[in-house]
């Protein structure tokens, strides 16, 4: 034994120091030794795949191999490794996909991929993909549900030559889930955003969040959405997904919809045993009920706000196979614009809880855009009023000089509506007649004339549009767009 493993490294030192190889010739007369003992070592050391040989003439050269054992590629990469023989039989696996089977390696071996039992390969898609390998490498991304979970590999599939001269494949499987996970997440949150700021004003936003979450659920969706009504300071019912879980929910109501009942949060949530704050409600925290879990987070009759008695409540959730609950506030800074629930059955996972709670933040802060211009909107329709009906005559300019409004009492005083002065330009055209009060207005250059926005201005003349003058003092007001207000009092009976 000792003398056989001594010519087996001799022989594998000399071949290091000839990269070009060596004949059995040139290793025996190198080591001395006769040329059938030296080429029954060198067949040894090949069918160990330590050397490598081809013949050059009439002579064989054997050179050191540069392949890496089979037993060393199976054992020292993170993928998972599965050997095929040309008839698809498993021949050889790895430690990796051994344990993602969660199975023997005995239970796997010599058995054909189309058995549905061995994970990822013998599913119908990579099944095509693996006959379909003739002489080329073939690069293919594949999914794999795992219970209720979704698993994503790029698989490689190569033409395999085993020493024996037998043809075979050697699929490669890298699991890249949480990279193709992280790129859909990507994806979605752009389309969402894109399409929050897009959504028609007149579009139920609510509606869309419902939606948008039942698409990312593992299963039948279950969530509801409930809004926050900031004048009565309570959480209303807004939306219920799906329909037979709508139907559903009657049973905590005696047969009625939920939807118009009040929970008064500030009365209710910020107290034990939620104390909620605007703070705890942003991120997405998980639920679970008795009786399917020993311990109970918070109990589902108070969850509905002790609208409905206790036993109705344990009832609803035994009936329905809730045993968990995910939850989360529509927040966005110090604002609370609903909450949404989302009801799973005790074995299930919420796996993307994470990039809901994105979507969330995204449709919180769509949410308070909405309420910002529908105030905005609303506060330029109560100032257009207030011009409207002031009892003064009042001329509105934005910041580039521009009449934006004249309201009726101008009209009636002066004869001149919009279309008549269009800008402030056009409006100081008409004063022909300025006081010598103030030195600040000059009768010689309306261009530059100027109503002192500290000051009234002395008493004025403005030609009406029927050619009648009338003595008004003006007044000025700055407006935060950079624009003007100028009411003109007119209480002088002089004209002419």
């Amino acid at each position: 034994m000792v003398e056989e493993q001594d010519i087996t490294v001799a022989i594998l030192k000399r071949l290091k120091t000839s990269p070009h190889g060596l004949t059995i010739t040139d290793i025996s007369k190198k080591l001395k030794k006769d040329r059938n003992y030296i080429s029954k070592y060198l067949d040894i050391l090949r069918a160990e795949g330590k050397v490598e040989t081809k013949k050059i003439g009439s002579a064989r050269v054997y050179w050191l191999s540069q392949r890496i054992p089979l037993s060393a590629f199976l054992c020292f990469t993170k993928n998972m490794i599965i050997i095929l023989d040309e008839n698809l039989n498993v021949v050889q696996v790895n430690e990796q996909y051994i344990r993602y089977s969660n199975t023997s390696k005995d239970d796997i071996i010599g058995r054909h991929i189309s058995e549905d039992s061995l994970p990822i390969i013998s599913s119908p898609d990579t099944i095509k993909i693996i006959e379909s390998t003739k002489n080329e490498q073939i690069i293919s991304d594949v999914c794999y549900h795992k219970g209720i979970f979704q698993h994503f590999f790029k698989m490689e599939v190569i033409p395999t030559l085993f020493e024996e001269g037998m043809k075979g494949l050697t699929v490669v499987l890298e699991d890249i889930s949480e990279k193709t996970k992280y790129v859909r997440d990507m994806e979605l949150l752009t389309k969402t955003a894109m399409e929050l700021v897009e959504l028609a004003p007149n579009a139920d936003i609510f509606q869309y969040i419902a939606d948008t979450i039942s698409s990312l659920l593992p299963s039948t969706p279950r969530c509801w959405v409930l809004s926050y009504d900031e004048k009565n300071n309570g959480l209303f019912m807004k939306i219920i997904e799906d329909k037979n879980f709508r139907e559903n929910t009657k049973e905590l109501n005696n047969g009625e919809e939920l939807f118009g009942l009040q929970i008064p949060i500030k009365e209710y949530f910020s107290k034990s045993p939620f104390n909620w704050s605007l703070g705890s409600l942003k991120p997405m925290t998980e639920l679970h009920f008795k009786p399917f879990f020993s311990e109970e987070s918070i109990p589902f009759y108070d969850l509905c706000g002790g609208l409905f008695p206790r036993e109705v409540c344990k009832q609803f959730i035994e009936n329905n196979n809730i045993g968990k609950i995910w939850v989360a506030g529509l927040v966005w800074q110090n604002n609370l614009h609903g909450i949404v629930g989302i009801c799973l059955r005790p074995d299930e996972e919420l796996e993307n809880h994470k990039i809901i709670e994105s979507f969330l933040r995204q449709a919180s802060i769509a949410i308070s855009r909405r309420i910002t211009e529908e105030r905005m909107k609303m506060s330029d329709i109560r100032f257009q009023e207030a011009i409207r009906f002031c009892d003064l005559p009042v001329l509105v300019t934005n910041n580039q000089g521009c009449v934006t409004m004249i309201n009726p009492k101008f009209s009636d005083l002066f004869g001149y509506c919009q279309k008549d002065i269009q800008t402030w330009k056009e409006f100081l055209g008409k004063i022909i007649c300025k006081g010598s009060e103030n030195p600040e207005w000059k009768d010689d250059d309306s261009d530059n004339f100027e109503v002192n926005e500290d000051y009234y201005s002395p008493v004025i003349s403005i030609q009406c549009k029927n050619n009648a003058k009338k003595n008004v003092i003006l007044k000025s007001v700055p407006i935060s767009d950079g624009g003007k207000i100028l009411f003109c009092l007119h209480n002088f009976n002089s004209t002419y």
